[in-house]
């Protein structure tokens, strides 16, 4: 019988189908999703659906047309970007939320794990001394720590910039290598893209310090209003990290908001080998870090950490509201016991962000931490190094190969190289979409001092050894084989 409701005796047979569709999946046995001769296109481009086909249905399309034909990121060998699938604990835990937590609000176990997974999260990263909140990723966890910082210049010259507005110029120091969601961060915070300064690096990616410190003294005189400075705890291109403690202690010096971004890098710290890199997070106002990416956990999990968690609530406040606040139990209101999980909403994620709306996604940073402790996160981290580490030891030493980079964290840039290739940038990005399209190998490139690169950065929790080596063998074969066409 057609419903207009969603069913509730069958979920578990139902998701064991989608389980075992899921496990079908994660052998990466499947072509690519355009492999020749596709057709779930087809099979699924129909016009809108005037009736439903219910529930079985649906979970037979998915499991049938969708799932195989689902995203190449999740594979072991995927090495492109900072994003991989997440692990199978993390899926059920943002599953879990899905039905039985839908909102980050309330007093219950889902909420409990929203904060508790937060200090986990700043222990097991040596985040000191600071509280979180959630977001959807990078771009927006470096959005809010931003609009602290902002918040902060201003109530520093008696100024309530959330409700009144910039009235003067200012600026944010981040280097060439900052990710680009530092620009659009002070767009859309009303300051302009044109208030980043962009800071020079050294060969190695890292913020050249003396540079900085000239920008500042310019600004200063001229009368603009510093509002942050944004280290790089591991850039998106290489996976340098900056000089922290040197910044830092600038920004202490000239009372300037100190924003370290760590939503790919900042795991590393958890490698004994590098953890002397990071010195001077202490000093920062603000951190990021994304378990989305190393750490394994589903897409749309990132969290900013500031030292007073009530700059975000003075920034990001959306104002009470009857509906709202007219429903829960007010502090010092009667009656006072709390005995249901909707007399309070708990702590107010929702006016320290941008979100009103939002998941449950502290569980799934407590199941991944839960399931493998941090013990488990440090073979992790020091494994991914070691392969990129392992790539660039052979790009050094073979004939063919090119080291363009020596890796910090878990990047490595390369190129194949040979006597007879005159333009090696359009060989190696011929070599880069022959690998693609293999479908096994998918690092990304870049571009390091004007040569494209090659370039894999491990991060998946599926990936291991075999899967650098097999990288390096199918460069190298390929290599040869577009060489030897080369008349």
């Amino acid at each position: 019988m057609e419903e207009d409701c969603a069913e509730t005796g069958n979920i578990q047979r139902l998701l064991e189908e989608i389980g075992a569709g899921l496990d079908q999946y994660l052998k990466f046995e499947h072509l690519d999703a355009l492999h020749p001769g596709y057709q779930w296109r087809e099979y699924l481009d129909i016009t809108l659906p005037h009736k439903g086909v219910g529930i079985e249905q649906v979970t037979q399309e998915l499991v049938g047309q969708i799932i195989p034909n689902g995203s190449a990121v999740t594979k072991p060998g995927f090495s492109s970007f900072i994003t991989t699938g997440a692990t199978s604990v993390a899926t059920l835990a943002a599953t879990a939320a899905n039905i039985a937590a839908p909102q980050r609000y309330g007093l219950n176990a889902f909420n409990f794990l929203e904060e508790l997974s937060l200090q986990w999260l700043a222990s097991m990263c040596r985040i000191p001394h600071m509280q979180g909140i959630y977001s959807s990723g990078g771009s927006v966890a470096n959005l809010l720590a931003l609009g602290a910082a902002r918040q902060f210049a201003f109530e520093k010259i008696g100024h309530d910039v959330a409700a009144n507005g910039i009235d003067r110029q200012v600026c944010v120091y981040a280097s060439e290598e900052s990710h680009h969601t530092i620009q659009r961060s002070a767009g859309v915070l009303g300051m302009g893209r044109r208030a980043i300064r962009t800071i020079a690096c050294d060969s190695q990616g890292r913020i050249r310090v003396d540079e900085l410190q000239k920008a500042i003294t310019k600004d200063m005189k001229s009368g603009v209003l510093p509002m942050a400075i944004v280290a790089n705890a591991g850039t998106t291109n290489t996976g340098a990290i900056d000089p922290l403690q040197a910044i830092g202690e600038i920004a202490k010096e000239n009372a300037i908001w100190f924003h370290v971004d760590g939503a790919y890098g900042l795991p590393g710290i958890l490698d004994e080998r590098i953890s002397h890199l990071y010195d001077g997070l202490a000093l920062a106002d603000s951190v990021i870090v994304d378990p989305h990416k190393w750490l394994g956990a589903s897409v749309g999990v990132a969290a900013t950490f500031v030292r007073d968690r009530q700059l975000l609530y003075r920034a990001f406040t959306q104002e009470p509201a009857d509906y709202l606040e007219g429903a829960m139990e007010q502090e010092g209101s009667s009656p006072s016991v709390i005995e249901h999980s909707q007399d309070n909403f708990g702590i107010p994620y929702y006016d320290f962000g941008v979100e009103l709306s939002a998941p449950c996604r502290g569980v799934v940073v407590w199941a991944l931490i839960r399931e493998i402790g941090v013990e488990g996160m440090i073979r992790r981290i020091r494994r991914h190094r070691d392969m990129a580490s392992h790539i660039a030891k052979v790009a050094k030493e073979h004939p063919n190969l090119e080291l363009l980079n020596d890796p910090t964290l878990s990047i490595c840039c390369f190129r194949y190289v040979a006597p007879n290739i005159v333009n090696l940038n359009l060989f190696n990005q011929r070599l880069h979409r022959r690998l693609i399209r293999e479908n096994e190998n998918l690092p990304s490139t870049t571009q390091i001092n004007g040569k494209l690169a090659l370039r894999p950065c491990f991060i998946g929790a599926r990936t291991n050894q075999l899967h650098a080596d097999a990288l390096l063998e199918a460069v190298l074969r390929i290599g040869r084989e577009l060489a030897n066409e080369i008349v």
